[in-house]
């Protein structure tokens, strides 16, 4: 529940609609991927689920998709909006660090796909209207997985995303005040 500053104690912040987190933040980049490789989004899952599915067979190309790390700038910056009652806008912009890991006998050719496709102006749309925008595309890795005694072809793709972080804060007005000036002097 949400204060405001004439309550004192910690405020909460106000908004209606925070930023994409946790489970849409992994819808968002999933439809990314989906839309840039081709693959089914039902083969495009989020890298650590509390039910696991079962891994698709060797035969089959899919990826594993995840936030690894996420790096914010030096320091926030905070405005004060005077309309209405008055609240602060809180922004800081991170660096999100996205694993996709492609798997399947096609595994090293949608890497690739994705490397290149999320660097393609059109394909920027969805993170720009998201408050986001491609910082780099790592290397391609090499990373096969021993399953079940047999080796599976992995290929993992790191990709930065810069996005901006809002937020606003009830922080009132200040309508009126009694200052007491004291001097140092005599």
């Amino acid at each position: 529940m949400a204060n405001d500053s004439s309550t004192g104690g910690y405020l909460s912040p106000a908004d209606a609609q925070p930023p994409p987190e946790d489970s849409a933040l992994d819808a968002l980049f999933q439809q990314m991927v989906v839309g840039i490789t081709g693959l089914p989004g039902s083969l495009v899952r989020p890298r650590w689920q509390v039910v696991v599915p079962k891994q698709p067979e060797a035969s089959v190309n899919w990826c594993a998709i995840g936030v690894m790390d996420i790096d914010v700038d030096a320091g926030p910056a905070i405005q004060h909006v005077p309309d209405g009652d008055g609240h602060d806008t809180y922004q800081r912009h991170e660096a999100l660090t996205l694993l996709c890991s492609f798997y399947g006998p096609n595994g090293m050719r949608y890497a690739a796909q994705m490397r290149d496709g999320v660097g393609f102006p059109q394909n920027g749309g969805m993170l720009q209207v998201n408050e986001m925008g491609l910082i780099s595309v790592g290397r391609i890795l090499a990373r096969p997985d021993l399953v079940n005694e047999t080796w599976v072809k992995r290929w993992d793709l790191e990709i930065k995303i810069r996005r901006r972080v809002v937020r606003t804060y009830a922080v009132l007005n200040l309508l009126s005040g009694h200052p007491e000036l004291i001097s140092d002097t005599p």
